[in-house]
C-alpha cells in the first residue's frame, strides 16, 4: 500500500482544481437592451423581437414608463395617444410568453434630463440601448454606448437595384444636375434619372446604372429606358 504525504495530496488537488478553473468555458454576461420611450411609441420592437432578432433581456426604467404616463396624462392629443400606444407596447412586451423583460427602479435623482438617465443607466448595465431617437443615439455613441436604431437598421436593409435592373418610378421634380429627374420608390429610396427633366410628372421604367450610399439611404442612379 502506498501512503501519499497529506499536505503533497492538497497540493495535488489544489493544482488539479486550479486547471479545471482555468479549461472550464466562461459564460458570457446576460445582454440587456434598454428601450426608450421612442422606440415603444415606435412599436416595431414587438415584431422584431417576435421574429428574434433581439434574444436579449429588454430592460424599460420606471423613468421611462413615468415618462409615457406623463405624455398620456397631458393635454396634446397627439403626444397622448402616442404614449399610451406606447404603454400598451410594454404591455405586451411583458405579457409575450418568449421575451424576457425587466422594469428597473434605478433612477437618477441628480441628473435632469431622461435622455442622460438613458445613457448613464446603459453604461451601469454594459447594456445596449434601443432608440429611434437619432440625436441620443449619436450621443450615446460618442459616450461608446451600443445603440441599436431601427430607423438606421430599415434604411440599410432597403433592397438594392443591380446595374441593368429595371425600376418603375414616378419622377417628381427636377434633380440638383441640369437634365436630371428625382423620384421615390416605396421604400423610400431616391432614384435619380439622367435626361428625364421633361419626363417630370410620368411613371416610368428606367434602367439602373449604379448605386450609392450615403448617410441617410441608398440612392439609384438610372438612365431612361431606350425603346426599340
Amino acid at each position: 500500500m502506498v501512503y501519499i504525504n497529506t499536505a503533497l495530496l492538497l497540493i495535488i488537488i489544489g493544482l488539479l482544481w486550479r486547471r479545471s478553473r482555468q479549461t472550464r468555458p466562461v459564460a458570457p454576461p446576460s445582454q440587456r437592451v434598454i428601450l426608450d420611450s421612442c422606440g415603444l411609441i415606435d412599436g416595431r420592437i414587438l415584431e422584431i423581437r417576435r421574429a428574434g432578432f433581439i434574444m436579449a433581456q429588454l430592460v424599460i426604467p420606471e423613468f421611462i414608463i413615468a415618462e409615457l404616463q406623463l405624455l398620456a396624462d397631458g393635454k396634446d392629443s397627439y403626444k397622448r395617444e402616442r404614449a399610451r400606444y406606447g404603454l400598451e407596447v410594454a404591455k405586451q412586451l411583458r405579457a409575450a410568453t418568449n421575451t424576457s423583460v425587466a422594469i428597473l427602479a434605478q433612477d437618477y435623482p441628480d441628473i435632469k434630463t431622461v435622455d442622460d438617465k438613458l445613457i448613464a443607466l446603459a453604461l451601469k448595465l454594459g447594456a445596449q440601448l434601443y432608440t429611434t431617437d437619432y440625436n441620443l443615439g449619436q450621443v450615446a455613441a460618442i459616450k461608446n454606448v451600443a445603440v441599436l436604431n431601427v430607423n438606421e437598421l430599415a434604411q440599410h436593409l432597403r433592397p438594392s437595384a443591380l446595374p441593368g435592373e429595371k425600376v418603375t418610378v414616378k419622377l417628381i421634380q427636377k434633380g440638383q444636375i441640369k437634365n436630371q429627374a428625382v423620384g421615390y420608390l416605396e421604400d423610400g429610396t431616391m432614384v435619380v434619372v439622367d435626361n428625364a427633366a421633361g419626363q417630370i410628372g410620368r411613371t416610368l421604367e428606367v434602367v439602373a446604372t449604379r448605386m450609392h450610399q450615403t448617410e441617410s439611404g441608398k440612392m439609384i442612379f438610372a438612365k431612361l429606358k431606350q425603346v426599340a
